[in-house]
């Protein structure tokens, strides 16, 4: 499968690269060990060349970078944008997840392991 990244979080993201002055950079996804889940979610943009054991997923002129690891975690994964009364942000939809925590960037798997010591896991 791959990562995929809605018009909405495609459309921003093209922005950010805008602002940020790095126009051709791709967006890095990855999981990481903690969270009150058990599991995190990491975004940023990489304006250098993939590394040893990166997946690549393009989609509407964009380059998604996902290390082989991280992906087993988040394989048929969507990037979304969102605005709440919090502000904007980027979500991952995860449909791999198997809970998560109510900040939205923690989330367990199945055979992942079970939550951590935050205590704030949801169905």
């Amino acid at each position: 499968m791959a990562i995929t990244l809605t018009e909405r979080a495609a459309c921003e993201l093209k922005e950010l690269m805008v602002s940020q002055e790095k126009v051709g950079a791709a967006l890095r996804v990855w999981v990481a060990g903690g969270g009150c889940s058990g599991l995190s979610y990491g975004m940023a943009l990489d304006d250098g060349d993939m590394e040893d054991g990166d997946n690549l997923f393009e989609q509407d002129g964009l380059k998604i970078y996902i290390d082989g690891m991280s992906l087993q975690y988040m394989d048929g994964s969507t990037v979304d944008y969102l605005d709440d009364m919090m502000g904007g942000g980027f979500k991952i939809e995860n449909p791999m997840a198997t809970s998560s925590c109510g900040c939205g960037s923690s989330f367990k798997t199945e055979g992942s392991g079970g939550c951590g010591s935050g205590g704030c896991c949801s169905k």
